[in-house]
């Protein structure tokens, strides 16, 4: 037996090699598991918190888009009024409103009521309990030797709101050159 200087028995054992593991075993750490939850939750919470901001951005551009199509009815009915010969009234009944030939006369606007769809209701009057956009066209009295007038629409939601007297959810306005 080998002893070294302080006593200690010196005994030397012979080097094993070991041999390496079949498979190695990799995991995370309960901090690491905590820290990806967290980050996790923290976008989903994120994306909950836009979730009523985008759906407010959605139903107004529906809004905008009908609101854009009753336009484009309005319009094509006023512009539908350079092809009839003088004195003609207007046989055209999928719009249901006829603002043929009685424009240049008018003083006061027309205003008519669309439904959520854009279908039209009724003109003139106080809003049906189902109208949902209003538009009101103004017409620009015609100048002397002129044959061109302007109507400005202005279509707005809700239809119960008059734009006149309070102020809409939302609206859309354009101007257009009528018989020209």
């Amino acid at each position: 037996m080998k002893l070294d200087a302080v006593g200690r028995n010196l005994i030397t054992y012979p080097k094993m090699k070991r041999k390496p593991p079949l498979c190695r075993v990799a995991a995370f750490s309960l901090v690491e598991i905590t820290f990806a939850l967290g980050v996790a939750g923290f976008c989903l919470i994120a994306v909950l918190g836009m979730l009523p901001v985008s759906l407010k951005t959605h139903q107004a551009s529906v809004q905008q888009t009908t609101a854009n199509q009753i336009i484009a009815q309005i319009f094509s009915d006023l512009r539908a009024d350079l092809l009839l010969p003088p004195g003609q009234a207007s046989h055209e009944d999928e719009s249901g409103f006829h603002l043929h030939g009685h424009w240049a006369e008018m003083l006061q606007p027309d205003t008519l009521y669309f439904s959520q769809e854009g279908k039209w209701l009724q003109t003139g009057g106080s809003p049906p309990s189902d109208a949902v956009f209003r538009a009101v066209i103004t017409y620009n009295p015609l100048p002397p030797s002129q044959t061109t007038s302007l109507a400005n629409i202005v279509v707005s939601w809700p239809a119960q709101v008059d734009p006149a007297t309070g102020v809409p959810a939302g609206s859309v306005t354009t101007l257009l050159a009528v018989n020209r």
